[in-house]
């Protein structure tokens, strides 16, 4: 099977064939008649994620974010970069192909990326609104609690809060990766918790001037709102993991793999 045999089953399969004119889901490397020996999911292809590939003999990676750190993968400025060329010769060493799902995976019949961190957590049933992935109805517990229920499904050591830790909480928000920036509005994450009467708000990546600062006015103005920032990486990379699981039936028996990009931090 080729690279653009496994795409296009990919898009059938998520979004009816519908290919975006404009889109982030390109190859970052390699080429769409490579024929296909093993495939590996991941939230990024970091040099880790491509040396575990290799040591799998998979030279197709799926990545959800970039290859080349920014957003379209443009190349153009890292020509004499160290870290571009050393990463560019790994890849090419070993004749690894590396694809963006990104917008398409979003844009799904239902949003991947959510569904994934939605069975880790096993919140299927919590759902608020069938129509949304964005609100759940959680049994009463405190932020706290509900922390460390994230720190030990995600697999982190530590996780940050804003607000009351002791607070008691049961409607939780969550905007996945970029999403608690906004979506193109930074007041969405704001209107949504208003809107939606939501004690919590669990977020990827934050902004600390726009729903940082509204959490934190909240609670110091005695308002029950609370915020659990567990990042891009921590929010988004169980929807590539659970992507293995529905991948592999689609692509005839070709070794369909999960390696974990991990976060990117360090805490001292």
């Amino acid at each position: 099977m080729k690279v653009q045999e496994v795409i296009d089953r990919i898009l059938l399969d998520c979004c009816g064939g519908k290919k975006l004119e404009e889109t982030c889901d390109v190859l970052a490397s390699g080429h769409m008649e490579m024929e296909v020996k093993g495939i590996v999911t991941t939230f990024m292809a970091t040099a880790d994620v491509i040396k575990e590939a290799i040591a799998l003999g998979a030279n197709l990676i799926i990545t959800h974010e970039p290859t080349y750190f920014t957003g379209k993968d443009h190349t153009d400025w890292l020509t004499e970069d160290a870290v571009y060329v050393e990463k560019k010769k790994l890849i090419d060493e070993h004749q690894i192909t590396i694809w963006r799902f990104h917008d398409h995976m979003h844009m799904a019949d239902t949003d991947r990326i959510y569904d994934g961190l939605i069975k880790e957590l096993e919140w299927d049933a919590f759902k608020a609104d069938a129509n949304s992935p964005w609100v759940y109805e959680l049994e009463s517990t405190t932020v706290k609690e509900l922390a460390q229920y994230l720190k030990n499904k995600l697999g982190m050591k530590t996780i940050r809060v804003v607000g009351n830790p002791e607070m008691s909480c049961s409607r939780v928000g969550i905007l996945v990766g970029g999403g608690s920036l906004g979506l193109g509005r930074e007041q969405m994450p704001m209107e949504l918790m208003n809107e939606k009467n939501l004690d919590v708000m669990l977020c990827g990546e934050i902004t600390e001037w726009t729903l940082c600062a509204y959490v934190n006015d909240a609670a110091m103005l005695g308002l029950k709102k609370a915020m659990i920032v567990i990042g891009h990486e921590r929010s988004e990379e169980w929807g590539m993991k659970h992507m293995a699981d529905w991948l592999s039936p689609l692509v005839e028996g070709v070794p369909v793999s999960f390696v974990d990009a991990k976060e990117p931090f360090h805490y001292v």
